[in-house]
């Protein structure tokens, strides 16, 4: 079955743009709970992505003390005019998020859609951000949210799972069906929290060369966690020191270990 995206918008669905895969959120209790779900925005700066017709936008003005809307259709962009917000007719992937930050003064409340097919971009995007994010609440579909979730040892465990839990506490917070949107999409749509507190100093790894780690070990899933490191050109003599310094089953595949014993053996292998 064919995935469609999710962004965010008002109760209004005319002139909705199936090219870009704009199905409107129209519930108003999902719109409240979304909104809610970010905590007291008295004091805070959030930024939204997707904002679509700016039915979350206007529950924002509302309550935070700065929105910056980012939305890419200039048309819906010219429609956010206004309302008391921010907006940038821009990709979310060309924003500089720590340079708006520091520019501004301020820290980041996240807001936003994630649509299925960019859906990891955004989120390495985000988390390369990190230093100047507070939490970000977002919708996509329910089996990326299943990924981004996921525990160690589970089938849906993965490189998004570890590089997303490497950078933030992450919630399942409740999943929206087809009908909370016009027009439905076909698929339903999850909601999760990301509190940002990366790791890395707390295991002790340097942040660039361990995501590229991350990204060696999950290279292909099926095969087990020695042979991708093989692979990746770790000897056989190193390999097997790592693995005993680090209580680690060589044969297990990489979705069966933790964060921690991922990186006891990354710095293990660069010793």
């Amino acid at each position: 079955m064919r995935s469609l995206p999710v962004r965010y918008g008002s109760s209004n669905p005319r002139r909705a743009k199936p090219k870009l895969g704009q199905n409107f959120l129209v519930s108003p209790a999902a719109q409240q709970a979304i909104v809610e779900a970010l905590g007291d925005l008295s004091q805070a700066a959030v930024l939204e992505i997707g904002p679509g017709r700016g039915a979350l936008t206007r529950l924002l003005a509302a309550r935070a003390r700065q929105v910056i809307a980012v939305e890419l259709d200039a048309a819906l962009a010219a429609g956010l005019e206004g309302i008391g917000v921010e907006v940038l007719c821009r990709d979310i992937l060309q924003v500089d998020l720590t340079q708006l930050a520091e520019e501004r003064g301020i820290r980041l409340q996240v807001i936003g859609n994630l649509p299925y097919y960019i859906s990891s971009p955004i989120l390495t995007h985000l988390c390369a951000h990190s230093r100047v994010i507070d939490r970000a609440v977002l919708m996509t579909q329910r089996e990326v949210a299943d990924r981004i979730v996921a525990d160690p040892g589970s089938r849906d465990y993965g490189l998004l799972s570890a590089t997303t839990q490497m950078h933030a506490q992450v919630e399942n917070l409740f999943t929206l069906p087809p009908d909370a949107f016009s027009p439905p999409p076909e698929v339903y749509s999850t909601v999760i929290r990301l509190t940002m507190q990366p790791r890395f100093e707390e295991l002790q790894v340097e942040r660039a060369a361990f995501l590229a780690f991350l990204r060696q070990i999950f290279t292909q899933k099926r095969k087990t966690l020695v042979n991708n490191l093989r692979s990746a050109g770790h000897s056989a003599a190193a390999l097997d020191k790592a693995f005993r310094q680090c209580a680690v089953d060589p044969q297990v595949r990489a979705e069966a270990v933790s964060l921690a014993s991922m990186a006891c053996l990354f710095r293990a292998l660069i010793d």
